[in-house]
This record gives structure tokens, sequence and C-alpha cells, in this order.
């Protein structure tokens, strides 16, 4: 799809997306078939290619956009590193899901080298990656006065009629989920209370259908302006894995590696009512625009962050992390020293961030082949 009229194109969206509620996951498929399709994605395009044609000009443009499960946040090395006069507050890391496809395909390329522009920050939303300026809260070694404001991931990527790939890995912040998790944490330490109560009874609480209705206009808005920016890109969204059990009652209440005070009924609502709602709406704009939706939920159920550990592809409210990574955020009572872990959040770890690369990287392969 390439959009003429933005104002017009949005309208229209949201009318045919509220007139079609629906959303399915995709079925899982295996890690090892994954990269074996991969790899032969790439040796068979690579047939395609005269030996020896690539040369600087001759690339894949790959712009990386999101939130920190994009960026990685405690994954693997800072991007740029610590020290570096260019870091930006936004946590990129080499072992989240953009830097280990890059490695991917730069061993296996598919056809021509790919060159990748990573622009992913932790915290953003849907509005930062189209056209409002975020102000990054990285807590590592922040400069004094606080990070600077960065521009729209957007304009940060330099998009263009000359990109060909566009990966897209938000609106979680948007909702926000982060929050609405925080609050059932807040909620489950007090007797009698539930999140589940307070996100469906305003207005003493607030709506979470309300919510998903903007989260929805936000992203075609947002999809609208990247077409824009870059018109003959192969636009790929991500959803968000299963960080929550299938079963609330599997979680260990209390423990903070998993979901700390959240009420094991306020689990599965945020599951259904919250999380899943969420990637259904990603999926299905995505599906409207014509652009291709990747499922990672599908393949991460029983990786959630109340598994233990070498299971779980999911930390807990405090959990496992580089070691330049904080066991508190200053400003909060939380601090995960006293078990000696880091503050996580409810985020990818690396093992996670893997089951990531290998849906995006199968999913850019198959895009690439289609231009």
């Amino acid at each position: 799809m390439r959009p003429t009229s933005m104002g017009r194109l949005a309208a229209l969206a949201s009318t045919a997306l509220l007139a079609c509620p629906g959303g399915s996951m995709r079925h899982p498929v295996s890690r090892l078939r994954m990269r074996a399709l991969a790899v032969g994605l790439a040796l068979a395009a690579s047939a395609l290619v005269p030996s020896g044609s690539a040369g600087a000009a001759d690339q894949y443009e790959w712009a990386a956009l999101g939130d920190s499960y994009t960026a990685g946040g405690f994954v693997g090395a800072p991007q740029p590193p610590l020290g570096d006069a260019s870091r930006d507050g936004c946590d990129r890391t080499t072992h989240a899901y953009p830097g280990v496809i890059d490695r991917e395909l730069e061993e296996f390329p598919p056809g021509k080298p790919v060159h990748l522009t990573n622009v992913s920050c932790g915290n953003a939303t849907i509005a930062n990656i189209a056209d409002t300026k975020q102000t990054p809260i990285s807590p590592v070694q922040p400069p004094a006065g606080g990070w600077p404001a960065v521009d729209p991931q957007i304009q940060r990527a330099k998009l263009n009629d000359q990109t060909d790939i566009v990966t897209i890995g938000v609106g979680g912040n948007s909702l926000p989920f982060g929050g609405t998790l925080l609050k059932c944490l807040e909620l489950g330490a007090t007797p009698g209370k539930s999140c589940r109560d307070y996100y469906t009874n305003p207005p003493e609480g607030e709506n979470i259908q309300d919510k998903l209705a903007r989260v929805q206009d936000e992203y075609i808005q947002m999809l609208v302006k990247v077409h824009q920016a870059a018109p003959n890109a192969k636009v790929i969204t991500v959803g968000y894995p299963a960080v929550l059990p299938e079963e609330g009652s599997a979680c260990n209440r209390l423990a903070l590696t998993e979901l700390g005070s959240i009420k094991h009924a306020d689990i599965d609502w945020l599951r259904d009512n919250v999380l899943k709602p969420l990637n259904n709406t990603i999926q299905r704009v995505t599906d409207f625009f014509g652009d291709r939706y990747v499922d990672v939920y599908s393949s991460s159920v029983g990786h959630d962050a109340c598994q233990p550990a070498g299971t779980k592809w999911v930390e807990g409210i405090c959990g496992d992390a580089a070691d330049y990574w904080p066991a508190k955020v200053p400003g909060t009572l939380l601090n995960c020293a006293a078990i000696h872990k880091r503050v996580t959040l409810v985020h990818p770890n690396a093992q996670g961030q893997a089951n990531t690369a290998a849906h995006v990287e199968r999913a850019i392969r198959i895009a690439l082949l289609e231009r």
C-alpha cells in the first residue's frame, strides 16, 4: 500500500478495522526449521546474483525501529559502548534481535549485503516512531541533567525511497503495558483490590478498551507515515512474546524473580485482556496495510517470566542482567540487590531475543526475495 493522503487513509483504516475486529495467531515454527529455511533462502538468493556484483552502493538498507523489546536494554554489550560520546540513552545492545539478525545476514547474505540502521530506543511509544521527539530514560551512566531528547525514529533512521526493509516493534508503552503491570503490582499488594476491576470500572479506574482503541488509531497513523517516508520498503511489524504464563496460578506469588505481588486472577486478565489484544491490534492494522506481521507469542508460550531459570525467555520484575545494569532504579522503592538480581521489569533475556531474531530474520529474508 502506498498512501497518498495520510488523513484520508488513516480514517479509512480506522473505519475498516472497527468493522472487522478479529485477529488470529500464526502457528509456531521450530527454531531449527526456521534457521534451516533462512539459510536455504539466503543460498537460493545468492545463486541469483552474479559473483562480485555487490559493492558499497549495492546493498539492502534495513531500518530497525522500536522500543526496549527491540533495543535490548540489559541483554549483551551496550551499543554504542559505555563511555562513547555518541551514547543517546536508548539502551540498544548487541544481543537484541536486530544485532543477532545482522550477524546472521552478514554470514549468510540474501544475495547482497544488508546494512542495518538500528534506532530503537527503550521506552519508545508509537508516537516516538513517527512524529514526536523522545527523552530517553536510561539508568546507565546518564549525563548531568539527563539525556537530551532524540528525534522521531523515522527521522533518525533517515527512511527514504532507497530503504528496503523496515522492522517495527512498538506499542506496549503507548498502552502502556508497563504502567498497567506496575498498577497490578500495587493493587496486588492491597487486600481486596484487583487491577482487573480497576481497568474495567471507570470512572474510579480506567477503561482498557479505550486504551486499546487509541493504540489502534496511533498505529494506523504511524504506518501511514512509515510508508510515506519509505515508499518502496517492505514493512515488518513485530508482536510481543508470551511474557505471562498460560495459567496465572503457575506463578509463585511475591517472588520478585517472577511477577511479584500480582494476583493470579489479574495475571490471567493481563494475558487475555491486555497482552493478547495488544498483539491482535498490531496484527490487524498490519494486515490492513498489506504488511507482514511477525508473531513471536506462539513460539514463546511456556517460556514466560514465571518459568525457572534456563526455561524462561523473559526475566521477571528482578532478574539476571549484564553487570552494568542497575539493581535499583532511582526514585523507586524496588531494590533487587537484596536477592542478588537486577531490575529487569519483565523484559526478554538473551534466549527470548534469539527467538524473536529467528522469526524476524525469516520474515526479512522472505520480504527481500519478494522485492
